[in-house]
C-alpha cells in the first residue's frame, strides 16, 4: 500500500501545482486501472526483492 501512498502523494502535489482540488486516497486507489493497479504491484515486489 506504501506505493499507492507515493503516488497519490505526487498526484495531490500535481493539483497543488495547478490549482486543483484532489480527490480522496480511496477513492483515487479504485480509480487506478487494471494496468495501474499492475505496474505498482510489479514495483513493490521489486523493491523487495532489492532489499
Amino acid at each position: 500500500m506504501t506505493i499507492y501512498r507515493q503516488g497519490y502523494e505526487v498526484y495531490v502535489k500535481k493539483c497543488e501545482q495547478f490549482g486543483l482540488e484532489p480527490i480522496n486516497f480511496r477513492y483515487y486507489v479504485i480509480q487506478l486501472s487494471p494496468k495501474q493497479l499492475s505496474e505498482f504491484n510489479d514495483q513493490a515486489m521489486q523493491q523487495e526483492g532489492g532489499k
